[in-house]
């Protein structure tokens, strides 16, 4: 079938726009020179242990071994900020990293799977195309397999890469998920734009752990979303007193930076924040059981971590806010949520909770459950 290659990519934002996402672009499949900074940043071990990095070696800068037959790359970015969110949200998200005692979710992680948003509505956005052209081979992806989305989503219009790595976009900042769509056939590759931050590095100088080692590289290692999401292990604790009350992924180089004050809101309710992650103290959400943990997280990104890993990241931000001077009361209720998790922990998991009764107040504290000399 012939196609007006412009016309039907013109259609396409049409139909994604109705889907919910902000934005669609296409990419050509020729990476080959993101290829060596790829190989540099693996080589350096910056990727940590997040071996299928490295398992997938180059396959990632080249589309047509992931999937073979395909020709160009559709990409999609889907705005997530909650409809209710204030005009002054980044003060307010700043704010609450001055707050020990309270846990801090990741602005995107406090809503439905992402994963689960975006795939169904790009199968959405493939079958409507496949109707409209006949028998069209594709391949939906959204951070699920060796792809250079962010590369993609450069290359193809929907912004440039910001100096921590992210891309930016001069009407949404940068508070969006990406997507890719793989296809069999060829779409005209949409025009990318220049970047726009200038002289600017409020993101280096934000990173708490010095994970963006220097513009446009990032450190996975030092990183506190990696440390809190993908690292299984221990913590190291020379990194645990700059993770703060950060319990799972970490906002600030997107707090900070300028151009996310154009950051929009989502139309979905997907996106909008569930009850109990979001402005709850450490010590409430270490009191979560495994069974609850589960049902609080259901269809969510963060019950991929599981409860044990939850409990570990809980477990350094309660030491944090432990030195950081709660009240007496409040710390009582802390180190009492801490000694409840110790009875059946696994050696590294007792390990970070000794970790942060160690930084109690001296015992014994009235009414505290921590007795002299079980904190150090």
């Amino acid at each position: 079938m012939q196609i007006n290659g412009h016309q039907f990519v013109s259609r396409i934002q049409g139909w994604a726009l109705e889907l919910g996402f902000s934005q669609i672009g296409v990419a050509g499949i020729d990476l080959a020179s993101a290829e060596p900074g790829l190989e540099a940043w693996l080589a350096e071990g910056f990727h940590g242990s997040m071996n299928y990095m490295a398992a997938h070696g180059l396959k990632r800068a080249r589309p047509a071994e992931l999937v073979p037959g395909t020709v160009s790359v559709l990409t999609a970015r889907m705005d997530y900020l909650p409809a209710s969110t204030s005009p002054d949200w980044t003060e307010h998200e700043l704010a609450r990293l001055q707050r020990p005692g309270e846990a801090v979710v990741s602005l995107y992680a406090r809503g439905r799977d992402y994963h689960k948003v975006l795939r169904s509505r790009l199968q959405k956005l493939a079958e409507r195309m496949a109707a409209e052209l006949g028998p069209l081979g594709y391949r939906v992806f959204t951070d699920s397999a060796p792809v250079l989305e962010a590369e993609l989503a450069a290359r193809s219009g929907q912004g440039w890469r910001g100096k921590h790595t992210l891309v930016l976009n001069r009407e949404g900042g940068s508070m969006f998920f990406l997507g890719e769509i793989y296809l069999d056939i060829a779409l005209p590759p949409s025009e990318p734009v220049t970047a726009h931050c200038g002289q600017c590095s409020a993101c280096l100088q934000a990173c708490p752990t010095q994970a963006i080692v220097a513009a446009h590289r990032v450190d996975a290692r030092r990183c506190v979303s990696y440390l809190t999401i993908e690292h299984d292990g221990p913590i190291d604790p020379a990194l645990r007193p700059l993770m703060g009350n950060r319990i799972y992924g970490c906002d600030d180089c997107q707090l900070v930076c300028p151009w996310n004050k154009f950051a929009q809101r989502s139309p979905l309710p997907d996106f909008d924040e569930r009850a109990g992650l979001s402005g709850q103290t450490l010590a409430q959400m270490l009191g979560w059981s495994e069974s609850e943990f589960l049902r609080r997280t259901e269809g969510s990104p963060i019950r991929r971590i599981g409860h044990w890993r939850w409990v570990r990241n809980l477990a350094v931000a309660a030491g944090n806010a432990l030195k950081a001077g709660l009240s007496g009361d409040e710390a009582a209720v802390l180190c009492q949520a801490l000694v409840a998790h110790q009875p059946g922990a696994d050696p590294v998991l007792a390990e970070h909770l000794a970790w942060a009764l160690s930084a109690a107040p001296p015992g014994p504290m009235a009414g505290s459950p921590c007795p002299a000399g079980s904190t150090g």
